[in-house]
């Protein structure tokens, strides 16, 4: 008799790529830095998890499924001049730079200065040598969280002591295309601030081509200290771009984050915050300015265990085309946490009829001592607003340009550094130039 054989179960399109993910890493294991049993348990959450689809209820607005269509591979190592042309591209604040080039760090590139180990109070190191690889893991269930433990090969460890005031510093991603081949990349960066430290960071992810750029970025704000996080999100409008950015606040520190979400096909900002000590404060702001098919997605997840804290998520999108914004905010209220307050808002002006705004605002409070609200509101240039202009002798492409700005000025005012403020304001008149022309071509 013969035996009956199992069926053939046929992988999905993103199980089949999670497959060739958790294949590469069977290969890499030993040549990788940092601790091989923290990669190991990553593998074993990624395996079980896999990629999330859309039946994932945090992902239930945004989908990876374009992913499976693209062959990806590691990047090659980049020896010729156009990381330095590229390089050029990026806006100077006049502050120290660390380059990292497809998730790779290029001393060549950077700073000098802050490459001497500790100066002044500011500490660098590659996280793969560093304790600070293992934090968290993959252990946490968030599956672009354990493919990056399982992948990532470099990133920085920033360590600021305390009393420390360090200023601005700069962290430039850029993917290159030098193959001509998907690539993909995981960087992993690590940012300490000790108590009563202060530092402003600018993140800005270019580049070109078609790559996955899955970074993870852990951050932890000491008694008393304040970050200041800018992040601007320009990539190739054939890449994905998927930011997971973990904060942990101790008492009466701060974590003032702003992103920028413009360029990818798909680009996702995840922030996941957790208050700990009475009287900090976590701020998450954004803008996304989207057009033709591109998707959006900036979703934050503030936590309050401790009293006397507040929090603000507040996004503003621009959407032209066929494109679609996502916001998802949540703030989580313990037992403890009495004294909270929490604030989201989401507003979205659509400059399409077939531009979408998809919202889902949370609110889990187990304190009773508490001020928590929610908004959102969703509308398109007002008419009358617009006739206001026009009578004026304001010419209608300019009447909308001066609408848009106006609409998204309260979001950028929340960046205090000026140098930042003013990049983001020269990359969303860009966006509007490039848009004007669009739609009079």
């Amino acid at each position: 008799m013969n035996a009956v054989q199992p069926p053939v179960v046929a992988l999905q399109p993103l199980q089949t790529l999670g497959v060739s993910f958790l294949s590469r890493f069977q290969g890499l294991r030993d040549r990788m830095p940092g601790d091989g049993a923290i990669r190991a348990e990553a593998a074993q959450v990624f395996d079980r998890t896999g990629l999330p689809t859309q039946r994932v209820e945090a992902w239930k607005y945004t989908s990876l499924r374009p992913l499976a269509d693209i062959r990806f591979r590691e990047p090659l190592t980049q020896t010729d001049g156009s990381a330095s042309r590229q390089l050029g591209d990026v806006p100077d604040l006049g502050a120290p730079r660390l380059v990292f080039l497809d998730g790779r760090f290029r001393p060549d590139l950077s700073d000098a200065g802050l490459l001497e180990g500790s100066r002044d109070g500011i500490d660098l190191e590659h996280f793969g040598h560093s304790s600070a690889f293992g934090e968290r893991t993959g252990s946490d269930g968030v599956p672009l969280v354990a493919l990056n433990t399982m992948l990532a090969e470099d990133g920085m460890v920033l360590t600021i002591s305390s009393g420390i005031a360090a200023g601005t510093i700069v962290l430039v991603n850029l993917a290159s295309d030098m193959s001509g081949e998907a690539v993909d990349f995981h960087p992993r960066h690590t940012i300490r601030l000790g108590s009563g430290a202060s530092l402003t960071l600018v993140e800005i992810c270019r580049g070109r081509g078609t790559y996955l750029h899955n970074a993870v970025t852990q951050i932890s704000v000491a008694e008393d200290a304040v970050l200041e996080h800018i992040r601007w999100q320009n990539e190739d409008q054939h890449a994905f771009h998927i930011a997971t950015v973990f904060a942990d606040v101790a008492a009466r520190g701060r974590y003032e984050a702003f992103v920028l979400n413009m360029g990818g096909r798909v680009a996702r900002a995840e922030f996941h915050a957790r208050l700990d000590g009475e009287g900090g404060a976590v701020h998450v702001h954004g803008a996304q300015l989207l057009r033709d098919q591109q998707v959006g997605d900036i979703t934050s997840i503030v936590r309050h265990t401790a009293p006397g804290c507040s929090s603000r998520q507040a996004v503003r999108n621009v959407l032209a085309g066929r494109s679609r914004g996502v916001f998802q905010g949540k703030i989580e209220v313990t037992r403890e946490a009495q004294k909270t307050d929490g604030y989201q808002m989401n507003a979205a002006l659509l400059l399409s009829d077939e531009a979408e705004i998809d919202t889902k605002p949370e609110l889990e409070i187990f304190a009773d001592d508490v001020k928590c609200s929610h908004g959102a509101t969703v509308g398109e240039l007002d008419a009358d607003q617009m006739f206001y202009l026009r009578s004026r002798g304001v010419p209608e492409v300019q009447a909308r340009a001066i609408l848009v700005r106006a609409f998204l000025a309260e979001a950028i005012d929340t960046v205090s550094h000026e140098g930042a403020r003013a990049i983001l304001d020269g990359a969303i008149n860009a966006w509007w130039t490039h848009e004007e022309a669009s739609e009079t071509a």
